[in-house]
């Protein structure tokens, strides 16, 4: 990454993690989190799945929630993902869910998680849908894959995860999540890593996402990039031509509130997008990410701020 952003990044991830502006960010920031939260509460992020859908763009609805502090808040959050599940099939959208393993309980105890994440899991594949595990920082790589593969060995195909460009180790999880047949969501990484596990520099990330990139579409592997780097975008859209790919085989998946137009137009050239739409009451993490990934970000809230 370049310096000014990687030092921009670093600085204000640090900054969010202070208790006193995390706390008065939840009590003034709601009105400026929404630009990236699709409400708090379920019937309002159906909703806005069912105007995305309208244009075009499916959806992964994701119950925000993460480093939860007692298990009994990780079946709160398995039962709130079941009844988002039911809502999704209620409503007839177009949706997925994401869920994140620590909020059902991975860092307290990993055989209570992977029993939640199997009650999701089974639910939605009983009424035919998908579930993503997003992944965290890299503590939790291993346990989020090895829970992939358990859910496959007994029979939840309807599972798949999340490879971060940005770490070292991601082009032998690569190779190997498409021989095990795990369905990926490719990403660059959000989180702060230091330099002996992750590529620091925007080039490196940017080479390795490419060579993520291409080992699914030349391998016949259904590809789900995400990103809103418009060099990428064009790479995978000159890829696919250059090899007569179909559009049908990969999707671009951006997420809820930014590039909404952009996400619009991919639809209309035929493309299959995707957008991640997070709701809940714990927006707090999740919101300081989007805000840390590029000064163009905070600057859109801030201007927010003074309308």
């Amino acid at each position: 990454m370049a310096i000014g952003t990687e030092l921009y990044r670093k600085t204000l991830l640090t900054i969010a993690g202070n208790r006193a502006v995390r706390a008065l960010t939840v009590k003034y920031g709601k009105r400026l989190a929404s630009r990236f939260i699709a409400g708090q509460q379920l019937p309002k992020a159906l909703f806005q799945v069912k105007e995305l859908n309208k244009k075009g763009i499916m959806a992964t609805l994701d119950h925000l929630g993460e480093g939860i502090r007692q298990l009994p808040e990780a079946e709160a959050y398995r039962d709130a993902y079941i009844r988002l599940l039911d809502g999704i099939a209620d409503k007839g959208v177009a949706s997925n869910v994401s869920l994140k393993p620590t909020q059902m309980g991975l860092a307290l105890d990993r055989e209570a998680c992977y029993r939640n994440i199997r009650a999701v899991a089974r639910h939605a594949a009983s009424i035919g849908n998908f579930v993503r595990l997003d992944m965290e920082d890299s503590p939790y790589t291993d346990a989020t894959l090895d829970i992939v593969r358990r859910l496959h060995a007994e029979g939840l195909r309807n599972v798949g995860t999340v490879l971060q460009a940005y770490l070292r180790r991601t082009a032998s999880d690569t190779e190997r999540c498409i021989d095990d047949g795990i369905s990926l969501r490719l990403v660059k990484g959000a989180y702060k890593e230091p330099s002996s596990i992750a590529y620091q520099r925007k080039d490196e990330v940017a080479q390795q996402f490419k060579h993520m990139i291409r080992l699914h579409l030349d391998q016949g592997v259904y590809t789900a990039v995400a990103t809103h780097d418009d060099a990428i975008i064009r790479y995978v859209k000159r890829y696919a031509l250059e090899r007569r790919i179909p559009k049908s085989a990969f999707e671009f998946q951006m997420l809820y509130g930014l590039r909404m137009n952009e996400q619009a137009n991919l639809a209309r050239e035929g493309y299959r997008i995707r957008c991640y739409v997070p709701y809940g009451e714990m927006w707090y993490p999740y919101y300081t990410r989007r805000l840390a990934e590029k000064p163009a970000n905070l600057w859109l809230v801030l201007r927010n701020m003074f309308r």
